[in-house]
């Protein structure tokens, strides 16, 4: 299956501004979207709008430091009061150690249909 192209940032918890949230959008390259240094958050949460509905068969991540990770879906027909659903529950992309040692920072993960 072809990737699905995401159209745009819905909302976002915060961003720096030298990394904004719109990164997640770039296809030249690798840039992060990471949080306001100043607000030192312990999460972060994005919403992105693809292109089109779709059946989603995998999920690519790239981690920037990102220490547990989780992906909710929904469809924007959706009423406001209809929760998301998990598509890949909370898993550890950095183990406590890597974090203190500022280790293992980098790397990708796929997540596909009964495995991580």
């Amino acid at each position: 299956m072809a990737p699905i192209k995401i159209s745009y940032v819905v909302s976002f918890s915060s961003q720096d501004p030298k990394y904004p949230a719109e990164n997640l959008l770039s296809e030249d390259g690798i840039r992060p979207w990471l949080g306001c240094p100043k607000k030192h958050s312990r999460q972060l949460s994005v919403e992105l709008q693809l292109e089109r509905a779709s059946p989603i068969g995998y999920v690519d991540i790239g981690n920037y430091g990102c220490a547990f990770l989780q992906i909710e879906v929904g469809r924007s027909s959706w009423t406001c009061d209809q929760p998301y659903l998990t598509l890949v529950p909370t898993v550890t992309l950095m183990t406590p150690a890597d974090s203190k040692l500022d280790q293992n920072r980098y790397g990708v993960r796929m997540f596909k249909e009964g495995k991580d």
